[in-house]
């Protein structure tokens, strides 16, 4: 391969991993919004989160053509082809990442704002955080091709778990103490869950960028938290 190809090789190599990174600035900005949108009631904000979700799409569905393209045209074999087929599967679950936020954003403007209080939010504002965390660390194991940062990704999701269990528990005490609050409670029950389904992805892409830089899976079984029965049952929209 002359210089000349290896140049164009790289540099669309180079345009699915910027996009890739712009997908995940989307992402970060979505979660922030969707939480604040719902500690502050506020329903245009929520709606904002809902209409965001449509530029994530198009970069998926942008970054699947322009992969499609590439393995045509190049052939790529071996690491090159791992990479661009990871770069599609990342791409794949930070568009569903984004599909969670919109339904946050959604259950926001279905919401009764003025139920809203700190106590029972401070709990998804805590899990979010996490999430948040994980997901900056997993998008810069993949920008930095640090397979070291997706394993420390991968190994702390059970942390998440075990605080969205937590909270599924507090929240079911709520609706039992006051039955006024079952249909507020049970939105934020399925906000809770759409948060950790995010940790989720987020270590769906660390295992992905840990394949991808060393060619082999992650060791062993996931680290997770023991679900509830009823946890377990709980799935976002």
């Amino acid at each position: 391969m002359n210089n000349h190809t290896v140049k164009a090789f790289d540099e669309e190599l180079g345009v699915l991993s910027r996009k890739i990174n712009e997908m995940g600035g989307i992402a970060e900005a979505m979660l922030v919004e969707s939480i604040d949108a719902l500690v502050k009631g506020d329903k245009t904000r929520a709606e904002a989160v809902v209409q965001r979700d449509k530029a994530l799409d198009a970069l998926q569905q942008e970054i699947e053509d322009l992969a499609v393209v590439f393995i045509a045209k190049r052939q790529p074999m071996a690491n090159d082809l791992r990479a661009v087929m990871g770069t599609v599967r990342i791409a794949g679950d930070i568009e569903r990442i984004g599909d969670l936020f919109k339904n946050i954003g959604k259950r926001v403007r279905a919401m009764d704002s003025t139920m809203i209080g700190t106590r029972t939010l401070s709990g998804i504002q805590n899990m979010a955080r996490m999430v948040q965390e994980q997901l900056k660390l997993v998008l810069d194991s993949f920008s930095q091709n640090r397979p070291d940062l997706a394993r420390e990704v991968w190994l702390r999701d059970g942390e998440i778990d075990a605080l969205h269990n937590s909270l599924f528990r507090e929240l079911l005490t709520y609706m039992m103490e006051d039955p006024r609050a079952i249909t507020y409670c049970a939105h934020l029950l399925f906000i809770a869950k759409n948060v950790e389904r995010v940790g989720d992805h987020a270590t769906n892409i660390a295992e992905t960028v840990h394949l991808v830089e060393t060619g082999e899976p992650l060791a062993g079984p996931r680290p997770k938290a023991e679900d509830t029965h009823y946890t377990k049952g709980l799935r976002p929209e």
